[in-house]
């Protein structure tokens, strides 16, 4: 359907709340929504884009219909539309990536017990402790564990390496027993491993309640030296629980959400307390939001249709659209009353800043870590006068031997790192020889038909920002025409090198453009030849081995291509071919007895 069409289907809709679900022409599902009026929401997509966001525009341009589902009431319609959402995943709604497992803490079954976290159990005769929903938990009770009974972390192997080197720096800081200078022996450490055992299983309140008993039970028989052991233990103990009430509250359970923008990302952090302790923290890198409050609104509904446990008291750092609706939606799924709360004073304004400082930090080091190889995109921008900035990049280069098994590889550099998941092999299929130029040719116009032609969800979609062939002027100048002839504009330059076969310069059509004085644009260009030229060669490599092979077998009366194809396959290499029996190459399938024979004759005489 037009955008015209649509406007005239929505502005039929009736004035009711209800769930509607926009699709495009392969009718699959793009966007879910909700409304308390129907024709007012469906119909504001269709029409003026002036008040909507790039994201929403980009929606709209891909919707070729849509359906609705009427309900009773905007609640029905909300639980209606998560359910909805749960179940088809669509492209432009927000979504949050539930990749929470199960957590285990190991505990290794050798001289010297090892005790680690774990994602799984495994049938290797080791002791489990778990299963737990929360690495973060996990994670702190181990770390809490090595620390107290003075356990190793290191990879060294006891007995093996025991008593063969100096203590790593957590043996001179005295929060390791150093096995590895033999500082202990194997009959301690088992005792420290089975009381760290009952310290994980227990919790520290029992723990330091039966060390204070072992302690005075040893001092009494004049063990004093176990007894400062036990004593500093204790200490160790009772140190952490005071780390851990700086960040503690004065309420049984509560969530702390923060949800903080910037230009193109977004970050929506949790921290969860139980009993009054910090228990789990997690957060999403999403794309950048336009609408806080609604952003807030659904991300909260995400977050606890992936988590079992609601809690009685929810904080947040701002304003939250349809409050309401949200606080009966969750009390609903609860079973009970919770209160939302935002902060203005005191220890949860504090935990909820807490909340936002990390939020702030994790999407500075995912700017941090993008920060350089943008910046080296945006001077490449400049020095090849491109509209946009390169964000993605598709590069080119054909391998062959002297005409022969004649490919192409794409690689893709997607913000200044390779995207493997978006490679791509070409076997040239339209002549046969050496043809650099007409193997190009053959291999974008092939690239570009997928783009028009392949579902949604392939890479192919993608239309790259920069195409970089690995090669000069001529390159260029038969590939600019091909791509135009198919309605596209993007740019193309080429990959030129220096008689040492290193990047000397960017090609375009009419000249080149010098970059060895551009560092890091130098640097990034080098890469991409290097990594595309990898790529290339290695499948043909690959694709002349298998045609080598499959020609000496060939050279037998009777055997062609397709029976040459079969023995590889069944013996893997021509080498077990040859050293296989007559029986033996007549059980492959279309290899009768005669053929056999002659195989073997072949290799034998």
């Amino acid at each position: 359907m037009t955008e015209k069409e649509l406007r005239k289907k929505a502005m039929a809709l009736p004035l009711h709340p209800g769930v509607y679900i926009m699709k495009n022409k392969d009718k699959k599902i793009i966007y879910i929504g909700k409304a308390k009026k129907l024709k007012n929401r469906v119909s504001s997509y269709f029409g003026s884009h002036s008040n909507h966001s790039l994201k929403v525009i980009r929606m709209v341009e891909n919707v070729d219909n849509f359906d609705y589902i009427l309900c009773d009431s905007e609640f029905e319609a909300l639980v209606l539309e998560c359910s909805l959402i749960k179940q088809h995943q669509p492209k432009y709604n927000i979504l949050l990536k539930d990749d929470k497992g199960y957590n285990y803490i190991k505990i290794t079954k050798e001289e010297f017990p090892r005790i680690r976290e774990c994602k799984q159990m495994l049938d290797d005769n080791a002791t489990y402790i778990g299963p737990y929903t929360s690495n973060f938990s996990v994670k702190q009770a181990v770390d809490e564990t090595l620390r107290i009974f003075k356990l190793p972390r290191c990879n060294k192997k006891f007995p093996k390496d025991y008593g063969k080197s100096r203590p790593c720096l957590n043996g001179f800081m005295g929060i390791c027993s150093a096995p590895c200078a033999g500082r202990i022996k194997q009959e301690e450490y088992a005792n420290n491993v089975q009381d760290a055992i009952s310290f994980l299983k227990g919790g520290s309140v029992k723990a330091v309640r039966e060390m204070q008993e072992q302690m005075l039970e040893l001092s009494e028989n004049l063990q004093f030296e176990e007894a400062a052991k036990l004593r500093d233990r204790i200490k160790a103990i009772k140190n952490l629980d005071e780390r851990q009430k700086v960040v503690s509250i004065n309420v049984p359970e509560e969530d702390v959400f923060a949800l903080v923008n910037s230009n193109k990302k977004a970050c929506f952090e949790v921290i969860r307390f139980e009993y009054g302790k910090l228990t789990d923290t997690e957060f999403w890198l999403i794309d950048a939001v336009d609408d806080l409050p609604q952003s807030r609104f659904e991300l909260i509904e995400r977050y606890y249709s992936m988590r079992d446990r609601i809690p009685s008291r929810i904080a947040v750092d701002g304003e939250i659209a349809d409050e309401a609706l949200l606080k009966e939606f969750l009390e609903s799924r609860r079973g009970k009353k919770i209160e939302f709360i935002h902060p203005q004073k005191g220890e949860h304004l504090s935990i909820v800043n807490m909340c936002v400082s990390n939020a702030n930090e994790h999407l500075a080091q995912q700017q941090g870590r993008l920060g350089r190889e943008l910046a080296t995109l945006e001077e490449l921008r400049a020095i090849l006068g491109l509209e946009k900035l390169p964000e993605y990049i598709e590069s080119y280069d054909i391998s062959h031997t002297f005409g022969a098994d004649n490919v192409a590889g794409m690689v893709v550099f997607h913000n200044g790192r390779p995207m493997k998941s978006a490679y791509k092999r070409f076997a040239i299929k339209g002549f046969t020889g050496q043809n650099d130029v007409g193997s190009m040719q053959e291999v974008l116009t092939r690239r570009f038909n997928h783009y028009y032609n392949d579902e949604e969800g392939s890479t192919f979609k993608i239309l790259p920002d920069l195409i970089l062939l690995d090669g000069g002027e001529p390159q260029v100048n038969a590939v600019i025409p091909v791509v135009r002839s198919m309605g596209l504009n993007v740019p193309i330059f080429g990959m030129v090198k220096d008689n040492k076969h290193r990047t000397r310069a960017i090609a375009l059509n009419g000249g080149e453009i010098e970059i060895n004085s551009h560092r890091q644009v130098f640097t990034l260009v080098s890469s991409i030849q290097e990594e595309v030229h990898r790529f290339a060669i290695t499948y043909h490599h690959n694709k002349h081995k298998k045609s080598t092979l499959s020609t000496s077998l060939t050279k037998i009366e009777g055997i062609g291509d397709a029976k040459a194809k079969a023995l590889l396959k069944h013996f893997k290499t021509v080498t077990a071919i040859k050293n296989a029996s007559v029986d033996e190459l007549a059980k492959v399938s279309g290899i009768s007895q005669g053929n056999a024979q002659k195989i073997y004759d072949f290799y034998h005489n």
